[in-house]
């Protein structure tokens, strides 16, 4: 029934009057009351009103989120001759609706984060003429107190007279790199002479690369020197020797994970001293962190920190990618240096670097490879189960056959416990939640991503200046490294390594540790890396049908606040991830 109207104002003087008898009063009292009952209820319009506001608002957003014709492109403001590309590319991307509706069933993660990316596209929408978060771009103030030293020399070379030692490194450029520092460090300690690694083709990486392809020989040869002996090849006399047949092949089943060094001398030493030849093939993690004498792993910290340069090939169009990105000549840096060589550019630093120059890096660890061993569901139903389990029979059959045989964890489980390699949208959302803007230059690296842009369809609504080394260099400038994926690799690291600030999506990823070490290594205190604890994150997304968007953001900003914090490496962890210890950095007080 629709509310009466106020009375006329004559009668409502009339009433007010002081000189109204008892009927006039009674009937003021009757119309003040009236007058408040109409009142309460506009006010409750009032109210109503703005909440549909909002509601209008949110739901605005989202529909931008979805809709195809208001999808921004992705955008390349500093290399224009590769813009149209950029957005010719994000042009094909589907809607998060789209990418929902590949599931047979519907799932409770996929509903989080339907609603989570809505809620963050408003808070994204609202922030951007606010100032971010202080401490976004830096790292605490400790960590300037940390300096690279592991170039400091304090032994005489070895002659390596004990004979040859050959490794076959297996995996991606990442995984290689950890083999070749695990290998001088042995040499070392068996005053053996080192032959230029090689590497094993992965039917995963399909890159017939070798090590002259990716670093500098010479200069990996002549650096190390004063440490050990290295070859490019086996003498011609012990070429010919049949290496398996006399016991001096050994495999990653002959030695465990991380061994301490004191097997090598007990297992390896007599098989090297009677055969003049050791080849280990794998060699992955083969050597443990700790204990382990601090000169030898100030060593490996200077194999990996100083001996490896990548080619000039790489370092030149790697310097081209991070000259892009920051859209200038940046200046010269010991991180630079080291990453680019001759071609760093040797200029002084900009006094009035603009916001407008930063870029963050991600690493997506998101691969087919990544996800199907991971055994963990991402809402794709059982068409996603059934290809997973596919990719897993042809490049994962010992982990097919123990499904077999095994009761293995499910996968909410393996996702409560952080087990899980954060999707896109995950991602996304954590770097909205901690206050990047939706402005931000975004550099993402990694391979091709599961579900290709299906999946990136939400980080590139929220945050449409992604770049890639595809759209930043042209296709001939990338064709040299066509069909190369360890060399395409090295081009991500240079880029994530120089960014402004790196965020990883997995931080038990060999790439990201990799990059996270060489940040902290050269970065002066200034090269913040964003390291999310999956299992704390998980424990927030649990809680995506309720939570709203100021505590999930506060949540989430704690959990990358502490991660940041600066301490000394931990006992047994990665000085490749973790170099800030006596043997790789020195600490200054101020």
């Amino acid at each position: 029934m629709p509310e009466a109207a106020p009375p006329p104002l004559p009668l409502l003087a009339a009433a007010s009057s002081p000189a109204a008898g008892p009927l006039q009063r009674a009937r003021r009292r009757q119309l003040q009351q009236h007058r408040r009952g109409w009142r309460r209820p506009r006010g409750l319009l009032a109210w109503g009103a703005l909440v549909a506001f909002f509601f209008v608002m949110n739901w605005w957003m989202f529909s931008r989120l979805q809709d195809p014709e208001a999808r921004p492109h992705f955008r390349l403001r500093r290399h224009p001759p590769r813009a149209d590309a950029a957005a010719r590319n994000s042009s094909s991307l589907s809607t998060l609706e789209e990418v929902a509706g590949t599931a047979k069933g519907k799932g409770p993660h996929r509903v989080m984060l339907t609603r989570l990316l809505a809620l963050a596209a408003h808070a994204l929408a609202e922030a951007e003429t606010r100032p971010e978060p202080k401490d976004l771009w830096e790292e605490p103030i400790n960590a300037t107190m940390w300096r690279p030293c592991s170039d400091q020399r304090d032994w005489e070379a070895s002659e390596g007279t004990n004979g040859y030692i050959m490794i076959s490194a297996n995996g991606g450029i990442n995984q290689q790199r950890v083999a070749i520092c695990n290998a001088v460090t042995i040499s070392r300690l068996l005053n053996a002479t080192l032959v230029i690694p090689k590497f094993l083709y992965s039917n995963v990486w399909l890159d017939k690369s070798q090590f002259g392809d990716i670093y500098q020989e010479d200069y990996f040869i002549n650096y190390l020197k004063s440490d050990i002996r290295i070859v490019k090849d086996l003498p011609v006399e012990l070429q010919s020797l049949d290496l398996e047949v006399i016991g001096s092949l050994v495999n990653d089943t002959d030695v465990m994970k991380e061994a301490k060094p004191s097997l090598y001398v007990k297992k390896i030493l007599p098989i090297l001293l009677r055969n003049r030849v050791v080849h280990f093939i794998g060699f992955g993690n083969r050597l443990s962190f700790d204990p382990i004498p601090s000169d030898l792993q100030r060593l490996r910290c200077r194999c990996n920190f100083h001996a490896l340069r990548f080619v000039p090939k790489i370092q030149e169009m790697g310097a081209l990618l991070v000259e892009r990105l920051h859209g200038h000549k940046s200046h010269l840096s010991p991180l630079k240096d080291s990453l680019l060589g001759q071609f760093a550019v040797k200029s002084a630093p900009s006094a009035n670097k603009s916001d407008a120059s930063k870029y963050l890096a991600v690493h997506l660890r998101f691969e087919i490879d990544m996800v199907a061993y991971s055994l963990c569901y991402f809402g794709g139903g059982k068409d996603e189960e059934d290809q997973l389990e596919a990719y897993r029979q042809i490049h994962f059959p010992v982990l097919t056959e123990l499904k077999k045989t095994t009761k293995l964890p499910p996968a909410a489980f393996l996702r409560s416990e952080g087990k899980c390699p954060l999707a896109p949208e995950e991602a996304v959302l954590m770097l909205a939640a901690i206050g990047f803007k939706r402005s931000t230059n975004i550099y993402i690296a990694g391979a091709e991503i599961y579900g290709g842009r299906h999946r990136m369809a939400a980080i590139s609504r929220l945050y449409p200046a992604l770049l890639t080394k595809e759209t930043l260099l042209s296709p001939s400038e990338l064709e040299p490294f066509k069909n190369f994926s360890s060399q395409l690799a090295a081009l991500d690291f240079i880029a994530c390594a120089a960014a402004d600030a790196f965020a990883m999506t997995d931080p038990g990823s060999q790439f990201s540790s990799l990059v996270q070490g060489y940040r902290m290594y050269y970065g002066g205190g200034n090269l913040p890396t964003i390291r999310p604890n999956k299992r704390r994150l998980a424990s927030i997304f649990v809680k995506n049908g309720t939570i709203e968007w100021q505590e999930f953001q506060t949540r989430v900003r704690k959990l990358i606040q502490q991660t940041k914090q600066v301490h000394e490496r931990p006992v047994a962890r990665s000085i490749f991830r973790h170099p800030r210890c006596p043997e790789c950095m020195c600490r200054t007080e101020h």
